[in-house]
């Protein structure tokens, strides 16, 4: 007899929505994580009375009520909107493209004028076919917005050129012929009260948990443990990589504590020239409205990865998804075996959609389904 029906590898969202719903149908779970904490990537750590996103900003929105009905079941959500801004070389741009935006940059007032500058500027380049990610933007929003919002961010997220990078990376961009600095067209979104960990510790209440605990260090004695296993982590490290090896985007975290109450003014602003080597600066206080007399800032460094770096973003180019279908068919085979999550599905999913993803499968393999 096996101790545990589930063994789920990952503390994360996903990992906890299973582990929370799994519990609820009388399953026995062991949840598992190489880090010394909960939470995955949403984790928070309090620091100077603060909730810190260790791992990026972290804001949560979706259109779907059942969702946000869910998370706010584990702990109340405040109102805060997301409303980054763009600092090119000392010029404040509000973010996403808007009518704001195109006032700060030629003076236009009216829709029409902002529609007319943007297509005067794609018309004077004559770009048909796309042939780049410079030439798909320049195409979509003109070369002003390109050069000052677009270029320098890309290039500094991905490494490399925006020539060099191929034009489906940029298949829309988000412009908006209004005055609204909403960065999300959600009807729902907010920060949760006390931050994320709340979420996280209320859905693990009464299950077993292991921090620190690596699985693949630990895989027989763990597999041994469960009937079934769930695996949040990168299916090609499950697999040994043994068709190869998935690509991925890091990044780089650099916390500071300041001695002012208030750095910039928002929660979000990003760089978007290249020669500022980080994506974007965070003001963690403003996420809860913070009044604390110091602030803590979080610079972002996008970086390459390699094996043993954590991964963040998967690239979803060709050739990497041609790879992981091909770990698909092999996880297909599986009978005890559940891949999900980001690294799982090598998707990028927002909050929102790793917790529907979850409940697709709690659905799919409880046989009970889920009210959500």
């Amino acid at each position: 007899m096996k101790k545990y029906d589930y063994l789920i590898v990952g503390a994360g969202l996903f990992g906890s929505t299973f582990a929370y719903e799994a519990n609820k149908r009388g399953k026995k779970c062991l949840v598992v994580d190489k880090r010394n904490h909960i939470g995955g990537n949403i984790y928070c750590k309090k620091i100077e009375g603060i909730n810190v996103h260790q791992y990026g900003a972290h804001i949560f929105h979706t259109s779907n009520k059942k969702i946000w009905d869910y998370v706010n079941s584990f702990v109340e959500f405040n109102r805060y909107t997301n409303s980054p801004i763009a600092n090119y070389k000392g010029e404040i741009y509000n973010l996403p493209f808007n009518m704001n935006t195109f006032n700060k940059l030629w003076g236009v007032v009216t829709p029409e004028e902002a529609k007319a500058k943007i297509e005067e500027q794609k018309k004077e380049l004559g770009i048909e076919e796309p042939k780049n990610l410079e030439e798909q933007a320049i195409s979509l929003v003109g070369i002003d917005i390109y050069t000052k919002l677009i270029k320098g961010y890309t290039e500094k997220q991905w490494g490399r050129n925006a020539t060099e990078l191929p034009s489906f990376i940029i298949k829309r961009l988000p412009v908006r012929f209004t005055y609204d600095n909403n960065y999300f067209n959600d009807k729902y979104q907010g920060i949760p009260e006390g931050g994320y960990n709340i979420i996280i510790e209320k859905m693990l209440e009464g299950i077993d948990v292991n921090l620190s605990t690596d699985f693949f260090k630990n895989r027989d004695k763990l597999t041994d443990l469960a009937e079934k296993i769930v695996f949040t982590g990168m299916i090609d490290e499950f697999y040994n990589y043994e068709l190869g090896t998935l690509e991925y985007r890091s990044l780089k975290f650099e916390h500071e504590i300041l001695e002012c109450e208030n750095y910039q003014g928002v929660a979000v602003v990003n760089y978007t020239e290249r020669e500022i080597p980080y994506t974007r600066v965070i003001e963690h206080k403003h996420f809860e409205y913070g009044t604390q007399e110091k602030t803590i800032i979080t610079k972002e460094y996008p970086s390459d990865w390699k094996i043993n770096d954590e991964p963040y973003y998967p690239v979803n180019n060709n050739k990497n998804n041609e790879l992981f279908e091909k770990y698909k068919k092999l996880a297909a085979k599986e009978t005890n075996i559940i891949f999900g999550g980001r690294l799982g599905d090598y998707k990028y999913y927002d909050m929102h959609q790793v917790i529907e993803a979850a409940f697709d499968i709690i659905k799919e393999e409880l046989d009970e389904g889920s009210k959500y």
